[in-house]
């Protein structure tokens, strides 16, 4: 299912930045209600797919224009934790629990846990500070957003408000309550958000510039007379008149 796209955005897709959303969480959360809702800012209620969806949308990030992957997953039972290609796959998470349902909760964090150890992060054998010098990476740089669902059903609730915000405080994210029977804008902010942190963990791990991709190619006369970098400006000579030189014939 492909959205339709930005009103405006005249660049070709193939040139727009791309970010890979895995969209998880326990059984009947409402992880495709979240995301038909964002896609499409219809609500609805009942879905009874027993696969994986995939859809393509175009956004706009920081004022640019991004198109999100977003894979729509299908755990069978609150035990099945994901196949690690999908998890290599994703750019980021938008992790989605109902306020309803603790079990659903207690998924995220087991969750958590299998994304870090499949990226090498949070080994007992290994300290925090030898981990992140081996993979460069730590449980800040996995995008995710953390989306408690079904917040209009409060009179149900199992899991306080607070016990969310504690984990995305552990997790270092971003986190919010919403109802996808209610809300667009804020199920939307949530997918912005991440959107936003992609892109600064893509910053932040670009490495730095070297010193040598900061010269110029060297010109076609730099190259006849030879290269200065490597043998020193004393590599090319001046040319002076010798005494053969009166030897040679006369035009």
């Amino acid at each position: 299912m492909n959205s339709s796209p930005i009103k405006g955005i005249r660049r070709k897709k193939s040139l727009l930045s791309e970010i890979k959303v895995l969209v998880v969480g326990g059984p009947s959360v409402g992880k495709s209600a979240l995301t038909v809702r964002y896609l499409t800012k219809r609500y609805i209620g009942e879905y009874d797919h027993q696969s994986e969806n995939r859809y393509k949308h175009e956004a706009m990030i920081n004022g640019e224009p991004v198109i999100f992957e977003i894979l729509d997953t299908c755990p069978k039972s609150d035990k099945d934790l994901l196949a690690v290609d999908s998890i290599q796959w994703a750019d980021g998470f938008l992790l989605v629990y109902s306020i309803l349902d603790k079990a659903s909760f207690d998924y995220i964090q087991r969750f958590r846990r299998h994304v870090l150890e499949i990226r090498n992060i949070g080994s007992s054998s290994v300290s925090k500070a030898d981990q992140q010098q081996q993979t460069g990476a730590s449980s800040s740089t996995i995008p995710c957003v953390l989306v408690a669902n079904k917040a209009d059903m409060v009179h149900l609730r199992q899991v306080p408000t607070h016990e969310g915000e504690q984990l995305a405080k552990e997790m270092e994210c971003y986190f919010a309550e919403v109802a996808a029977a209610e809300q667009v804008s804020s199920i939307a902010d949530a997918f912005n958000e991440l959107g936003r942190e992609v892109h600064s963990v893509r910053r932040r791990s670009k490495p730095p510039m070297s010193s040598s991709s900061t010269h110029s190619t060297p010109s076609l006369f730099d190259r006849m007379l030879g290269s200065r970098s490597s043998a020193g400006i004393g590599s090319i000579r001046a040319y002076a008149r010798g005494k053969s030189d009166s030897a040679l014939p006369k035009d």
